[in-house]
């Protein structure tokens, strides 16, 4: 029954954790999934302002890999200022409840 819980060989080749962690691993990406979680769509300076501590460079990288991912949708608008907005995936709303119940587990527990 383990193994069915975990994985054969724990991070090896087809381990579903391993899979999950590269894609949302890292300081950032859970925080920026939950953040555009409390919208429809933000845009960047938003992002930005509700993530304590990220830079520049951390977010834009991080969302550009969330979107090759295929976990965030990113919309330019053909305005003048350019406006570009991200919203999550249907992929990335299927985390959510992941997400929250880690963020609850985490309130109880540490």
């Amino acid at each position: 029954m383990a193994k069915d819980i975990i994985c054969e060989t724990v991070g090896g080749e087809g381990c579903g954790l391993r899979k999950v962690l590269e894609i949302i691993g890292g300081k950032w990406k859970i925080l920026i999934l939950c953040a555009i979680s409390s919208r429809t769509s933000m845009r960047y300076g938003e992002i930005r302002r509700t993530i304590v501590g990220i830079t520049n460079t951390m977010l834009a990288q991080s969302l550009r890999e969330m979107e090759e991912d295929g976990l965030v949708l990113r919309e330019q608008y053909d305005e003048m200022p350019v406006r570009v907005v991200y919203s999550l995936t249907g992929k990335a709303r299927s985390l959510l409840p992941i997400l929250f119940e880690l963020r609850d587990w985490g309130l109880k527990n540490m």
